[in-house]
């Protein structure tokens, strides 16, 4: 297996450019924050991204927990690439990433000044302070199921080569505990007014009679759990209504505030006329 080393400062814009750069090199294996990405798909590994500080961050992305070594080692093993891209700011963080996996040391480097321009590399470091925010080289709905309660969005990367246009890359935007933006809190008042004016949106419902916000217990994240008590109006397809208030929420609360809406509770306490 060769492998080649992708470096560049924290926040240059490596992982953006990742995919790129795999793609010029005819890669299909990307390690990059901890993750084992394939044909732009995870299939091993946890992102650095997920921990709470910065220290858990450093130990996850140069893979020091044996448990998660091995499982991108084993996965390795499986895929057999030709190639592998390794992400890190310096030939040293390579180097360890190198000795925890049991890899052949790097055959060449790439520099993130090889591939972007000081303009780019200036904007990208800009973003990073000011919003904190981290690019993983996968698309979104590959990172849902494991980012659920972060702030996600989706970026697309389109560069042209000598006249040729390249395939359209979907990345994704995260934002770690650890942000240099801060800690984002949400009041359970602001939660409630933000439910209670989606269901007063929904027809079926005639009056909300209570409402309890409160957090997943069983969630590693900052899932939540909603309990509703409601009144409904006679005729009402109980089922559809169900649902309908279930995407409604969900689509309000993760969209506007990143928290997962993990359980809801729905007890109809009465049927009214309308």
């Amino acid at each position: 297996m060769k492998v080649i080393g992708f470096i560049g400062a924290s926040g240059t814009g490596k992982s953006h450019h990742a995919l790129d750069v795999a793609y010029d090199h005819h890669i299909s294996c990307i390690i990059d924050d901890g993750l084992l990405i394939y044909q732009n798909r995870i299939v091993a590994g946890r992102s650095a991204k997920e921990e709470t500080n910065r220290m858990k961050a450093v130990r996850r992305a140069i893979f020091l927990q044996k448990e998660h070594a091995q499982s991108v080692k084993e996965a390795l093993d499986e895929l057999q690439p030709d190639q592998l891209l390794i992400l890190g700011t310096s030939k040293h963080m390579i180097h360890r990433i190198c000795e925890a996996l049991e890899l052949p040391e790097a055959d060449s480097y790439i520099r993130i000044e090889d591939v972007s321009c000081p303009v780019e590399i200036e904007k990208a470091r800009t973003i990073r302070i000011n919003e904190g925010k981290h690019i993983i080289p996968v698309p979104t709905m590959e990172l849902k199921p494991r980012f659920r309660g972060y702030l996600l969005a989706p970026i697309h990367s389109l560069l042209t080569r000598r006249n040729q246009k390249a395939p359209d890359f979907e990345h994704s935007v995260v934002r770690p505990v650890f942000s240099y933006y801060g800690k984002l809190t949400f009041s359970n008042e602001m939660l409630e007014h933000l439910i209670i004016h989606r269901l007063r949106q929904i027809g079926g419902l005639a009056k909300v009679n209570r409402l309890r916000i409160d957090k997943n217990r069983e969630s590693e994240g900052n899932g939540l759990a909603v309990f509703l008590v409601v009144t409904v109006y006679y005729g009402e397809n109980l089922k559809k209504l169900m649902s309908t208030i279930k995407k409604g929420l969900q689509q309000d609360i993760e969209y506007t505030t990143g928290m997962s809406f993990e359980i809801l509770k729905i007890t109809v306490r009465g049927v009214v006329l309308r």
